[in-house]
């Protein structure tokens, strides 16, 4: 995070194994604050690791989906498929980082793993979301609730585990995926906001300041959109952008894409994609450029119409 030295109080990095357990952790840290510094405006912000690899959770969670074998087994399955491949453990692995020979070579069942996979994430989901409630819970027996705007985001979805939940995934699919983008963005404030209400529009992370601002009756930065919460005034469905680039280490040059939704459309760029030359795999590499998705009629993006 940066500029955090223009008006934050106090920053606590809480490094905790496993990383699961990072929720409890920093709500701890929360409220012992907040016994040293009871005043009032305040603003926190809690960026938990909980639903990162390698999904460990404590109990009861851990159990809740995947038995004490089948973890065992799946933990023993990452170390095969990591040797097989000629990768190092530990790193940012995920199932779709294992390349397709690597599960031909150690005859690991490719759905099996995935499905355990996706059973560990929502063990760790589940630890995250009831850390959540017992943060709200506390706040209500505070007396706190009713003058707390309470904000669920993320920057992104589960896009190091590729494949967790892409329906048919592809290693040149769009940043946009629905694995990716389609995350939950709650906001509760109760008298404030009224409840229940669902939007469709794209919206990112951009959008948050000026909301924020307008629900606390503060002049918007400009330029800016009217807040979608208060009402549609001012408000125009635009396009969002979303880009990720990396360097690659051979020959240290850069590589990513840079993707666009506008609607019904997506387009999806990859600016240098010769960036990686010959030592990318032939299953990596695109078939064009740019990509074209109809997001109506294709919502899993599976036919470039370019």
């Amino acid at each position: 995070m940066t500029s955090l030295d223009r008006g934050v109080d106090r920053m606590r990095e809480a490094g905790v194994e496993p990383n699961t357990i990072s929720s409890t952790r920093l709500h701890e840290d929360f409220w012992e604050w907040r016994t040293d510094y009871p005043g009032e405006p305040y603003w926190v912000h809690f960026q938990t690791t909980d639903v990162h690899w390698p999904w460990k959770p404590p109990a009861p969670f851990a159990g809740l989906f995947v038995s004490s074998r089948q973890r065992k087994q799946y933990y023993a399955w990452e170390k095969e498929l990591a040797e097989a491949a000629g990768m190092a453990l530990p790193t940012w692995l995920t199932p779709h980082t294992y390349p397709l020979f690597a599960f031909e070579k150690t005859g690991i069942e490719r759905f099996a793993f995935f499905n355990t996979a996706r059973s560990l994430y929502d063990e760790a989901m589940a630890h995250n979301d009831y850390q959540i409630g017992r943060l709200v819970e506390r706040l209500k027996e505070r007396g706190e609730w009713e003058n707390t705007l309470f904000i669920v985001a993320a920057d992104y979805g589960n896009s190091h585990a590729l494949g967790l939940f892409d329906t048919l995934p592809t290693e040149w699919s769009p940043i946009f995926r629905s694995a990716v983008t389609l995350i939950p963005l709650i906001m509760v404030w109760p008298g404030h906001i009224l409840p229940a209400q669902r939007f469709r529009d794209p919206v990112s992370m951009i959008d948050m300041l000026p909301t924020i601002l307008g629900l606390g009756y503060l002049p918007p930065p400009h330029p800016t959109q009217g807040p979608l919460l208060q009402g549609r005034e001012g408000w125009k469905p635009r396009p969002v952008m979303l880009e990720e680039f990396y360097v690659h280490a051979p020959n240290r040059k850069m590589f990513g894409k840079i993707d666009v939704i506008d609607g019904r459309w997506g387009a999806s760029l990859e600016p240098l994609s010769d960036a990686q030359g010959e030592e990318r795999p032939e299953r990596a590499r695109r078939p064009a450029p740019l990509r074209l998705y109809d997001l109506w009629n294709d919502p899993q993006y599976l036919n470039s119409l370019h």
